[in-house]
């Protein structure tokens, strides 16, 4: 902790020791008497009866304080801010501090640590500390509470007077007494519930007082200091410590740490639930903790599972509603019908059935008793720590037990709640629908809507779960899907899309079941589960081909192409859009024509059919546009800068790539901007921009981060590790290549993992560790094996090859090259067939196989010359040239290539590999590059 706990010895600070009644006309001895209830904590312990000790004879008892429970922990920060303002140094007036919190925060125990922590400054020579008792049935008024602190003072009882202002005289007569003697006094005032209780005990000057109480009393002038519950790694330390009290062998917190997270936050990381808690383990030493938490799980049972025989939460809960007006009461009962974790100020109004502007001041009362909590930043919003949230929960139920009446009036109060939600999120949902259909007036456009989905989400989560299988679940399930999805937050779109299906299911609602079986499709695909999602969208195409509904259909095809995208089922998905397009083409669909040109460019862009794809998207472009959907466009530009870049039309690649960019922006779609950055990353890289590249790439990941997409953060790691590579910069992309693999395997994507194991075998060659990276590319090559990617497989058998040529192994190499080159020329990858040829070459010629190698490189050159990849060209040019050197080829042929390197260099930007060919041309013939 670093605070100190008081001795009985006070620091005289290089004065002399001034006793409390030496040098006062109050000298009077209470040795041996007793007080009854009284309120002060001197020396021993507070009870109902305190024997009070000769202060005169013992001037350090007044300086007592209960020790610190050795399990006190994680108040650190809130002592020094407290400590703060009862600096001396902190100005010349009375400091005062005021400690609020709900029920069982610790408020009590943080003001002995604050007092303690004091006394070990050497700040006060005497802590006083009085129990208000504010929130008993009787609490203590405010002359009690002076005669008990003036009688501790010294004072005889037939000295102080009888009445209030009388004896609030005397006792600022007393403290000022003691500021002449330099003495400075500390008040505890604990358990306060009114300003009124405390106002007389506040000093005039010098001293200070540290109230604790559930409300903020903002009477006093106070420095106000909310306590809030403790960090959940502060809580499982005090869980730690208690346990480890009672039994210094208990390990269960060690042996269990996820249940021991589990427990304290079950117990909302309440200290005197934490405590509860503790001390039933303790009671039990063989319990588990998973069993502990297993009890504490259900809600309907929590708040009893925290009784350990002296120490009750339910308690403690329910003496606070007896404190409520009948209003406040009722007001706590009815949120307990509300299922999320906060709610808003018109929610709460529609829930009972009053205008915002009556509602507020009850809600800002339960406030004021720290039942609740209202949001600093958005002012309108409120919420219940999570125990009160169950106690709410409880005594809402106690409520609609009672009979007929309540029941009914509670239950229309929950339906009230429920239609608030659903009617605002369908009003939210139409502004994200395609351009043409009609929008909610309840909502000024789509930020305000996006504003609003953001800060119910969680409720209306709620809500669907809490409302399973009814109208409830299957309309919030249909009218939170968009917004999930442009927001990333994917899994929950799978979980409200499976409620919608099963609400259908369980209404008999056939109208809405295939659109209920698709939109499950999209959100699964969404999270890559595209096995599911096509199984989904079949019975979507089944149902809307039983109807006859052709726009159904339409929609179920175009889907189900992209499933089988995803699967690389790429000739089936090319149909499946085809079919798609030729459907919305019957119904007249301007959107559904768009969105099926567009999912068809990029079937045919996987077929390598690039041509057709630039076309694709081209008339998808158009159509959006003719639509007004901004989105469209965004997409289709984004589809037609990639058609581009495998065109190797890099600079018009880069304009779309920028357009897209530019209208993603204007919708606020954070993922595609994340999309299309990467995109750019990766033409900028082609360009040999690496910086550029570097800069996309992280801008791009940044937005990944924002949104949670863990599969597009992945991607953009393993696209960093590359421009890194190609930047030397090998330790970073090194590193760069395993995060995207970590991430790739946190997600289960096999297809990811195997592109990832081969950058990072690449990145390790970089770095001439080769054993590594023979076993990553080998890594790779099973997992596109066990995936049956082609293409895939036919880049890790090129990648093999490198390594073994590094090894000089180069039979092996040299396989291996043939190996990818037999793949490539499977799926027409023309461009992978050119870098085969030329790796075969460079393994013919370490061979010395020079014919082989210089036929290998001939063709390498032809084939890299028609792809317009002119960087490779280039490399291509140079290894001829080479293998004509040491072929024995005459001069001019080896300079001819050499030349013709750097001319290819040159048209692809690499100034510096242009002219190191040129170097290499002016070199005599025979001579190594």
């Amino acid at each position: 902790m670093g605070t100190k706990k008081a001795s009985g010895k006070r620091k005289s600070g290089g004065k002399k020791d001034k006793r409390p009644g030496q040098g006062r006309g109050t000298g009077n001895s209470f040795a041996g008497a007793s007080f009854e209830r009284s309120q002060v904590l001197g020396s021993g312990t507070q009870t109902t009866k305190i024997n009070v000790q000769a202060y005169a004879a013992v001037p350090t008892a007044l300086n007592s304080l209960p020790g610190l429970p050795q399990e006190f922990t994680g108040r650190e920060d809130e002592i020094r801010k407290i400590l703060s303002i009862l600096d001396p140094r902190s100005g010349p007036g009375a400091a005062i501090g005021s400690v609020a919190g709900l029920p069982g925060v610790g408020k009590t125990t943080l003001a002995h640590a604050v007092g303690h922590a004091a006394l070990g400054k050497g700040w006060f020579t005497k802590v006083q500390m009085v129990n208000l008792r504010g929130y008993d049935p009787t609490p203590v008024p405010p002359e009690d509470a002076l005669e008990a602190l003036l009688r501790a003072l010294g004072v005889a009882a037939e000295h102080i007077p009888p009445t209030l202002d009388e004896r609030a005289g005397l006792y600022r007569s007393q403290l000022d007494a003691l500021r002449r003697e330099e003495d400075r006094v500390l008040i505890l005032a604990d358990n306060a519930s009114t300003s009124d209780q405390v106002r007389p005990l506040l000093p005039a000057g010098h001293h200070a007082v540290l109230v604790t109480s559930r409300h903020t009393l903002p009477g006093l002038g106070a420095r106000l200091f909310n306590l809030h519950p403790l960090q959940p790694d502060a809580a499982v330390d005090l869980l730690h410590q208690r346990l480890e009290v009672a039994d210094p062998d208990d390990r269960r917190v060690e042996d269990e740490p996820t249940a021991a997270e589990e427990l304290a936050a079950l117990c909302g990381y309440l200290p005197l639930a934490l405590q509860i808690a503790a001390a039933l383990l303790a009671d039990d030493p063989d319990q588990p903790l998973s069993e502990r938490v297993r009890m504490l799980t259900d809600a309907g049972t929590r708040l009893g599972g925290l009784d350990d025989g002296e120490r009750n939460l339910r308690a403690v809960f329910d003496e606070c509603l007896t404190r409520l007006s009948h209003q406040e009461a009722d007001l706590y009962r009815l949120l307990g019908l509300h299922p999320g974790p906060d709610i808003s100020t018109p929610a709460v109004a529609a829930l009972t059935d009053q205008p915002a502007d009556k509602i507020t001041p009850i809600l800002r009362q339960l406030v004021r008793a720290r039942l609740l909590t209202q949001n600093s930043q958005a002012r309108d919003r409120w919420s219940m720590h999570d125990l009160l949230r169950v106690h709410a929960q409880e005594q809402a139920r106690i409520t609609m037990d009672r009979g007929r009446v309540p029941r009914r009036r509670f239950e229309q109060a929950r339906t009230r709640l429920t239609d608030h939600y659903v009617r605002h999120a369908r009003a939210a949902d139409t502004h994200f629908r395609p351009p043409g259909e009609a929008v909610s007036t309840l909502f000024t456009g789509r930020e305000q809507a996006l504003l609003w989905f953001d800060a119910e989400r969680e409720n209306l989560l709620a809500t669907t779960h809490t409302h399973a299988r009814t109208q409830t679940a299957l309309d919030l399930g249909f009218a939170l899907g968009r917004y999930l999805e442009w927001r990333r937050r994917l899994q929950d779109a799978v979980t409200v899309r499976a409620h919608a299906l099963e609400a259908c299911q369980a209404l008999n609602d056939a109208v809405n079941l295939p659109g209920a079986w698709n939109n499950l499709g999209g959100a699964l695909q969404e999270l890559r589960r595209s096995t599911e999602a096509l199984d989904a969208y079949r019975t979507a195409l089944d149902l809307h081909q039983q109807t006859g509904n052709t726009h159904g259909q339409a929609s179920a095809w175009n889907n189900l192409g992209g499933a089988l995208k995803e699967l690389r089922r790429y000739t089936e998905a090319h149909d499946a859009h085809r079919t798609a397009l030729d459907l919305h083409q019957q119904t007249g669909n301007t959107h559904g024509q768009a969105s099926a040109w567009n999912n068809l460019g990029t079937a045919l862009q996987e077929l390598r059919r690039h041509t057709e794809a630039h076309d694709a998207h081209h008339t998808a472009l158009d159509l959006f546009h003719l639509s007004g959907n901004t989105s469209g466009q965004a997409s289709a530009w984004n589809n037609l800068g990639t058609a581009l870049k495998e065109l190797r039309r890099y600079a018009e690649a880069l304009d779309a790539y920028r357009t897209a960019l530019d209208l993603h922006q204007q919708t606020g779609d954070t993922h595609g901007q994340a999309v299309t950055r990467n995109n750019l990353g990766t033409v900028l890289k082609e360009l040999r921009r690496y910086a550029e590249a570097l800069d996309a790439y992280r801008t791009a990941l940044d937005l990944h981060q924002q949104t949670g997409d863990t599969h597009g953060q992945a991607d953009i790691w393993n696209n960093l590790g590359m421009a890194l590579q190609e930047l030397r910069r090998y330790p970073e992309a090194l590193e760069a290549h395993q995060t995207a693999l970590d991430l790739h395997q946190q997600t289960g994507n096999t297809h990811r993992q195997a592109d990832a194991w081969n950058a990072l075998g690449t990145a390790l060659k970089d770095l001439r560790r080769y054993p590594e990276a023979l076993d990553a590319h080998q890594t790779a090559l099973d997992l596109h094996q066990q995936t049956g990617n082609i293409s895939g497989q036919a880049s890790a058998w090129n990648n093999l090859g490198t390594v073994l040529m590094e090894l000089r192994r180069l039979p092996e190499a040299l396989d291996a090259y043939r190996t990818a080159l037999d793949l490539d020329e499977q799926t027409g990858d023309t461009h992978g067939q050119a870098v085969a040829w030329n790796n075969l070459g460079t393994a013919c010629r370490g061979l010395e196989r020079y014919a082989e190698a210089i036929a290998a490189g001939e063709k390498a050159i032809e084939m890299l010359t028609q792809e317009a990849d002119w960087a490779r060209t280039g490399e291509a040019w140079a290894e001829f040239a080479a293998t004509l050197n040491v072929s024995g080829a005459e001069a001019s042929r080896v300079r001819e290539a050499w030349d013709q390197s750097a001319t290819a260099y040159a048209r692809a930007g690499d100034d510096e590999a242009a002219a190191t060919s040129r170097a290499n041309a002016e070199r005599p013939s025979g001579t190594g590059p």
